[in-house]
């Protein structure tokens, strides 16, 4: 089996379970967050979005440059954007992945800011530790921001005390 096919199979089985967390996120709530130094829900929720769209670039560029003005997507501003663009940027990663070679996904791709490399390493590993461990961590974040606004938290790996 190819890495791609591998990788693909697992980003759809996780982005379907954080669009279940993002239809719980009240667009009243957007703004919440549960200390100063925290993100709010709709910014948490938003990078979360966006660490999907990173898959395209991951893929088909070299590195990218945070220095450089214009490398986040706009944050959704409501629920239904945000579903919009969880679905939007997943279709975009989903056809990036299916033209993606192993050869490809071996070889390296670096983030950096400005001459400042903060990592440079196989694009197979920065797709695990970006689009999959780094979503699934903050998806993490948004659940435990859900239960302390009383709000239902879906299963994600099996039923959640609200699910019983």
């Amino acid at each position: 089996m190819a890495l791609n096919e591998k990788f693909i199979n697992e980003l759809k089985r996780e982005s379907a379970s954080t669009e279940r967390v993002f239809e719980l996120i009240p667009v009243e709530k957007f703004g919440w967050k549960p200390h100063e130094k925290s993100m709010s829900f709709g910014a948490l929720a938003n990078h979360i979005s966006q660490l999907t769209a990173w898959i395209v670039p991951i893929i088909q560029t070299e590195s990218m440059d945070f220095s450089v003005p214009g490398t986040q997507p706009k944050p959704a501003e409501t629920q239904a954007e945000l579903l919009q663009n969880q679905k939007n940027y997943l279709a975009n990663a989903l056809a990036a992945l299916e033209n993606a070679s192993d050869e490809t996904l071996l070889g390296n791709w670096k983030l950096q800011h400005g001459e400042r490399v903060i990592f440079d390493m196989p694009r197979i590993n920065v797709l695990r530790f970006v689009a999959m461990n780094h979503s699934i961590h903050h998806r993490g974040q948004l659940t435990v921001y859900l239960r302390l606004n009383d709000l239902p938290v879906p299963g994600l790996y099996g039923p959640s005390a609200d699910e019983k």
